[in-house]
This record gives structure tokens, C-alpha cells and sequence, in this order.
């Protein structure tokens, strides 16, 4: 049974630095492409990074390029999304998903992937 489970997220102050966890079993880890979203009230669901299965590409939205680093662990069938210099419009729910149908990219489209955790919440304070 596919199994995706976010965790690390909490309360922060701006500025300050978080690093969540994506703990997938279930599934041959190095076939799937990865991917965070979030998602703030009234907002809708953003695409955050990507990563593809072979970990030869990632992908970062614009307003968190140069601030988050994703990355993944093969050993450990873990993706983690470093978040540094924090803001408060980085509040959110932190979702972490997987997709096996793309090749040598990822994207940051929710439509495209299969599996999803139930997320985890980041809120940053001013």
C-alpha cells in the first residue's frame, strides 16, 4: 500500500528556517517524480518545487527560488523541501506528492500526480 507522509512543518518567525519531510513507502521510490504544493486560505493550490525521479532536474516556483531547496534521499525513500528566510506569505499547508508517468522533468502541476500525503502545516509569524 502507497504510503506518502509529510512531516516537519510548525511555527516559525520570519526569517527563520524549516526543513520538511516526505516519508514514501509503497512504491519504488526511484520511479516517481516529487513534488511540494501548498496551499494558503483563499488561495489557490501552488506549485512549489519538483524534483524528477532520476534527480537530474528540479523546478521552483518564482516566489521561492533562491529561498527553498528541494532534494531527495534514495537511501531513505525521503524528499525534503529546505525553506530558509521564511515569510509570513509562506503560511500554508505543505503537501507532498509523487507521479510515475513523467520521464527526465517534473512539473508543478497538481493535475499530473497520483499520490499524495495529507500535508503539514507551516505558519510563519511577522
Amino acid at each position: 500500500q502507497v504510503q506518502v507522509k509529510e512531516s516537519g512543518g510548525g511555527l516559525v518567525q520570519a526569517g527563520g528556517s524549516l526543513r520538511l519531510s516526505c516519508n514514501v513507502s509503497g512504491l519504488t521510490f526511484e520511479d516517481y517524480a516529487m513534488a511540494w504544493f501548498r496551499r494558503a486560505p483563499g488561495k489557490e493550490r501552488e506549485g512549489v518545487s519538483c524534483i524528477s525521479r532520476n534527480d537530474d532536474y528540479t523546478s521552483y516556483a518564482n516566489s521561492v527560488k533562491g529561498r527553498f531547496t528541494i532534494s531527495r534521499d534514495f537511501t531513505k525513500n525521503t524528499l525534503h523541501l529546505q525553506m530558509n528566510g521564511l515569510t509570513p506569505e509562506d503560511t500554508a499547508m505543505y503537501y507532498c506528492a509523487a507521479d510515475r508517468t513523467l520521464g527526465d522533468y517534473c512539473l508543478t502541476s497538481s493535475a499530473v500526480y497520483l499520490y499524495w500525503g495529507q500535508g503539514t502545516q507551516v505558519t510563519v509569524s511577522s
